[in-house]
């Protein structure tokens, strides 16, 4: 099983309603939600670990999970709010203002979080971990993310994706020491090509900001580029470049979460899922893996909204 650590969240998107006038629509969203929720209609075995809310929004974040086969068991409830998120769509593309004070999301701390030495569902053992997102940024809840995944990192694969948004950060340099201790455990980390300039600066060449992001570990670090497609860079040295299927954008939200769980149920499907494995990966591996990551994204950024596709959708 993977259980994926982080938000869920609302996001509303911007529609016109049938009066003709503009309104938000609420849906269903947060990046880590978003990979749970991918993972799980492409037939991995999944759970979500995060703070959700008992109001109204909270139950339909808990709907769409169960009813994407994620196992909610690892969930915390409590009656703070719902974290929202109001979309801005720009040529299709999108820009978030957050509400996440004394969120049930936010107020998660390490004292409540279950433990994931052990699967609560029968004969299905946790082997991965993923993290990033807003989580990541705001006490109390991302030093717990940031403790699950150090704690865990001995046996379990540590899978991150930051998903910085610099709107949001309100203090640069403990969010940058906290992706860092991160990073030094992660057997895979997946940036944007913006949010490696951001990590590590914009000047060099792609590899030399991997191996700078890298430091001294082997992690499998995965590049995205929008329509340029993306890249795995191996421990090795090698790397691996996927182009993105051509398709007609509606809007781009979640395409990086759904690329997220595309990549890794491929991984999961090859028996690859396992520090071992990772440790052994080959170039045509990984490049299936991109494969599928890119065809799934392709499908979701074709619709409205964070909707990633079916396994029989593919």
């Amino acid at each position: 099983m993977i259980i994926c650590c982080g938000e869920a969240l609302i996001d509303m998107v911007p529609v016109i309603s049938e009066s003709g006038q503009a309104s938000f629509a609420p849906l269903v969203g947060g990046a880590i939600f978003n990979t749970a929720i991918g993972l799980g209609r492409l037939g991995v075995q999944v759970g979500m670990l995060s703070g959700i809310s008992n109001d109204l929004f909270g139950e339909q974040l808990c709907q769409e999970l169960s009813d994407s086969h994620v196992d909610t068991s690892y969930l915390m409830r409590s009656n703070a709010p719902t974290t929202l998120a109001f979309v801005s769509l720009n040529d299709g593309h999108a820009s978030y203002t957050f509400y996440d004070e004394n969120s049930a999301g936010r107020s998660v701390h390490i004292d409540d979080v279950p433990s994931l030495s052990s699967s609560k569902s029968v004969n299905t053992p946790c082997t991965a971990l993923y993290f990033g997102g807003i989580s990541l940024i705001n006490e109390p809840a991302a030093d717990a993310y940031c403790a699950i995944a150090q704690q865990y990192a001995v046996d379990m694969v540590i899978i991150l994706d930051p998903n910085i948004r610099t709107s949001f950060i309100t203090n640069d340099q403990a969010y940058r020491e906290r992706l860092q201790n991160i990073i030094a455990v992660a057997d895979i980390i997946k940036v944007s090509d913006e949010d490696l300039d951001w990590l590590v600066g914009s000047s060099g060449v792609e590899a030399d900001q991997v191996s700078a992001l890298r430091g001294q570990s082997k992690a499998i670090v995965v590049v995205t580029k929008g329509a340029d497609g993306a890249t795995a860079y191996l421990g090795t040295g090698e790397s691996v470049h996927q182009a993105v299927p051509k398709v007609s954008v509606v809007d781009t939200v979640g395409a990086g979460d759904t690329f997220n769980a595309g990549f890794m149920a491929k991984l999961a499907n090859q028996n690859l899922m396992s520090k071992a494995a990772l440790a052994a990966v080959t170039p045509a591996q990984l490049s299936a893996s991109l494969a599928f990551a890119a065809t799934v994204a392709g499908i979701n950024v074709s619709r409205q909204g964070a909707n990633p596709p079916w396994l029989s959708e593919l």
